[in-house]
């Protein structure tokens, strides 16, 4: 089943925008010949230094700087930390970068993003046994979504939600967040909630993974497609560094062993250059729902 796409509404009204607090505190400057590097946390920590590591060896190989990865408890954190130089690039979703580039005047620059988020999609996922066939059968059951801040983990889904005539906080019975993707698949393999939403990159690779929680679920739904994820520079950052950077990404590929593992890690066919304006759409509905002003 795949949920059409309509005009953006005022469908996110429910979610709260989180703190701006730095939640760790991140080392020196990239001036300094050391590049801050986070990501929001979508995934379990020990899972986003995995993926990193090979991507970090490169980028610090391309650049000449030493390439600190440093994760963060909350999507907040890694906003606050792009807005008061505490952080110099970070891995960021649509939503996440709309709020990174208000919080600095405009000033934070997506450089690039997998060719795979100019199509991104949500999966809306139940128990195996779950008599649910379509998204009406969730109304009056528990839902988990993701980190409130989650463009694939909450802000779409909702939207997509109010689409096909369900308000979460009307017609099921519960809403709960699970902090992140593989989490909501945990929830609902554990009977923690009846149904949940996660983005499509984590459901395959844990369906590839054979992940035992993923095996306890299905996929009762599909999104429509929508822009997602993309790597952001800080306000002020050197401008040959940001080139780069930016050219390192754009050149990795994956006829070589390294190119192939670091791709492979980032759920990437490659990387492409990307633009502010692909996020106007997310930001135009955040607005209406009142999340940000």
């Amino acid at each position: 089943m795949t949920i059409a796409r309509r005009p953006l509404l005022q469908a996110l009204a429910a979610l709260s925008a989180a703190p701006l607090l730095l939640a760790a505190p991140l080392a020196a400057h990239a001036q300094g010949g050391v590049l801050r590097v986070s990501a929001i946390p979508d995934e379990a920590p020990t899972e986003l230094q995995r993926k990193f590591k090979p991507l970090g060896d490169y980028l610090s190989k391309e650049t000449g700087m030493t390439v600190q990865f440093t994760p963060v408890t909350d999507y907040a954190a890694v906003v606050e930390g792009l807005a008061t130089d505490k952080i110099d690039m970070a891995w960021l979703g649509g939503f996440t970068f709309v709020q990174a580039r208000i919080r600095t005047g405009g000033k934070a620059v997506p450089i690039v993003q997998r060719a795979e988020d100019e199509v991104f999609t949500s999966k809306f996922i139940v128990p195996k046994d779950s008599t649910a066939t379509k998204l009406a059968d969730l109304k009056g059951r528990t839902f988990a979504f993701g980190a409130p801040s989650s463009t694939s983990g909450s802000l779409m889904p909702r939207y997509f939600l109010m689409q096909a005539g369900i308000d979460p906080e009307k017609d099921f019975k519960t809403v709960a967040y699970s902090g992140a993707h593989d989490a909501t698949v945990a929830f609902v393999a554990a009977g923690r909630a009846e149904a949940g939403v996660l983005n499509a990159s984590v459901w395959d690779k844990l369906v590839e993974a054979k992940n035992p929680n993923a095996e306890k679920v299905r996929v009762l739904a599909t999104t429509a497609t929508y822009y997602d994820y993309n790597w952001t520079v800080r306000p002020g950052l050197d401008p040959a560094v940001t080139k780069k950077l930016t050219d390192a990404f754009l050149k990795l590929s994956d006829k070589t062993p390294e190119g192939k593992e670091i791709l492979g890690l980032q759920r990437a066919s490659k990387f492409i250059p990307t633009k502010s304006s692909n996020y106007d759409g997310i930001e135009a509905a955040a607005k209406s729902a009142g999340l940000i002003k």
